[in-house]
């Protein structure tokens, strides 16, 4: 008998780069989402626009500060800390990955590497 994994990755049109199917790789926010944040992980090699720098380290803050109350909240099994705490880290990473998204659509129009990802 054969695997359900064997059957699909032999039937499924494969993207060979990636390994992945193609299915996976089509144009929906969270793939420009790690698209974008794959462009600022190589800003030192290829400068992104200035203004998205102060405001990916802002994000970046609003995340960092809601662990402290998560961790505290866990330890105390107080729920309000725990919830505030998550709400942080949730709402700074999910405006973080719409700001990636932004700088990917404004990266790939400037950059053929960059459109090719899409």
């Amino acid at each position: 008998m054969v695997s359900n994994s064997l059957y699909y990755s032999d039937s499924l049109d494969l993207d060979k780069s990636a390994n992945l199917p193609k299915t996976y790789l089509k144009n929906n926010w969270f793939s420009k989402a790690v698209l974008g944040e794959r462009v600022c992980l190589n800003r030192q090699n290829i400068e992104i626009p200035k203004h998205h720098q102060p405001m990916i380290n802002i994000l970046n803050f609003i995340s960092f500060v809601g662990l402290p109350f998560c961790i505290w909240g866990l330890i105390q099994l107080n729920i309000w800390p725990t919830l505030s705490g998550v709400i942080l880290v949730i709402l700074g990473k999910m405006w973080f990955l719409d700001r990636m998204i932004w700088l990917y659509e404004e990266m790939k129009d400037n950059n053929s590497e960059y459109r090719s990802w899409l």
